[in-house]
């Protein structure tokens, strides 16, 4: 892993492909961790993208590495370890059997729980082999555990302080020593891989804790952060949401404007007086929302027959009460979870709409209102209603460039465009809006 990360740094290469937001912070320190041969700790809230780090760094492996044919800790040819690989070795000399294990077979990863076991990671003894007639002081009645059998590879161990006291003690020889102990048997197997846990810092006193002789053994501790930037947040969206679920029918259209609507949310939320920040809001909040959204849209065609699904300004309330699960709020804030979030949305539209529309001329939508008009719309009001009950706007060509939108032809995403010039309007109180079975009225 060293040296093939060395090789990347030398060559100008991304050695963390996918990973947003951590350039400057957190990757210099698990690149030092890497070439310094450390184990490595990440602690951080939830949704900060720990795991996915992680599993990164199976890319740093050489693609292709021998191994022992049928060995259950993927002993190296030259240098086998377990009983049975140095039988082998000794019988067949130059014919031992040799097979090539992938990358991306070289990476275990355990899910910490309360029930975990030495034996599930460490090892055991396996019944089926004793049974076979083995004796009991035959290493090879051994069945590994999944530490062991990611030798010459990388193990994952993910919420660690939820693991037993009893057990983190089992891992303290293969951080320090590299190698295992199974109940009483003489045997020393050294192990070649590299360790790294993930942690929330608040796990230390709520759920568990790390004991300290293991934290000791950890080389780095590195801590993670959410997307320092509204850039970020925005990359971060536009890379993990699935917007696209096959067929054309789902083909749908999230718009920029909406995906800055949604970052923002995401970080006015985490930011929040009212929300426990120990808790965190996962960056999973911001992705689940896009998600929601653009599903919103979908179900507006399938209902109403529209031939492409275009997100509006109508679908964001509506996801509102499906995100509340994700978010932690201060106890003080019992009852209020509904209206803060939907207050922290309109700051949102509102601090979007001003660093897109801000400074647009928008009197030929104003116009429309001029003599009393109003405008009615819903999560379920295609967009060719919604246009023809808005008319002829003059100047909507400028509106949709000011907000990154191509395909001015496109029925929806006029609709989205027009539709997110009345939500702002009235957020800075040009118009005002009346809630009507489930939709809005916007008017003088």
């Amino acid at each position: 892993m060293r040296e093939n990360l060395l090789a990347r740094l030398r060559a100008g290469e991304d050695p963390f492909p996918g990973i947003i937001g951590f350039g400057q912070t957190v990757l210099p320190h698990l690149e030092r961790a890497i070439i310094a041969g450390h184990d490595v700790i990440l602690l951080g809230e939830r949704g900060q993208g720990k795991t996915r780090l992680i599993r990164t760094l199976t890319e740093l492996l050489d693609e292709w590495t021998p191994a022992i044919a049928g060995c259950e800790i993927n002993d190296h040819p030259y240098q086998p370890g377990c009983a049975r690989c140095r039988r082998l070795a000794a019988e067949q000399g130059d014919e031992l059997a040799v097979t090539w294990r992938h990358r991306g077979d070289r990476y275990g990863e355990k899910l910490a729980t309360p029930d975990t076991s030495v034996g599930d990671l460490i090892g055991d003894i396996d019944p089926v082999k004793v049974a076979e007639g083995r004796t009991l002081g035959d290493p090879e009645t051994i069945h590994f555990g999944l530490v062991p059998r990611t030798n010459r590879g990388l193990f994952c161990l993910n919420e660690l302080p939820d693991l037993a006291e009893r057990i983190q003690v089992s891992l303290l020889n293969v951080l320090e020593e590299r190698d295992i102990g199974v109940r009483g048997y003489a045997l020393r197997l050294p192990l070649d891989l590299v360790l790294v846990a993930s942690a929330n810092p608040e796990d230390y006193t709520n759920r568990g804790r790390i004991i300290t002789p293991l934290k000791d053994r950890f080389g780095a501790e590195i801590r993670t952060h959410y997307p320092p930037t509204l850039a970020d947040e925005l990359a971060l969206i536009r890379q993990e949401a699935e917007l696209a679920w096959g067929g054309a029918d789902s083909d749908a259209v999230l718009p920029e404007h909406l995906v800055q609507v949604i970052a923002r949310f995401t970080r006015l939320v985490r930011s929040s007086p009212a929300v426990d920040s120990r808790s965190g809001v996962s960056a999973r909040f911001a992705i689940a929302a896009a998600e929601a959204v653009t599903a919103s849209a979908v179900r507006r065609a399938a209902i109403s027959g529209e031939d492409q699904p275009v997100a509006r300004v109508c679908d964001l309330p509506a996801v509102i009460s499906t995100l509340r699960g994700k978010v932690e709020f201060e106890v003080s804030e019992e009852g209020r979870e509904q209206e803060v979030l939907e207050h922290l949305l309109r700051r949102a539209t509102s601090d979007t709409f001003r660093a897109a529309l801000g400074s647009a001329d928008l009197t030929g939508l104003l116009a429309r209102f001029a003599e009393g008009g109003t405008v009615e719309t819903g999560d379920l009001v295609p967009a060719a209603d919604l246009l023809r009950r808005i008319g002829e706007v003059h100047g909507l060509a400028k509106i949709m460039e000011r907000l990154d939108m191509s395909g001015g032809e496109s029925l929806g995403q006029a609709a989205a465009a027009l539709e997110f010039a009345l939500e702002g309007l009235y957020l800075m109180r040009r118009l005002s809006k009346d809630e009507v079975d489930g939709g809005a009225l916007y008017r003088t």
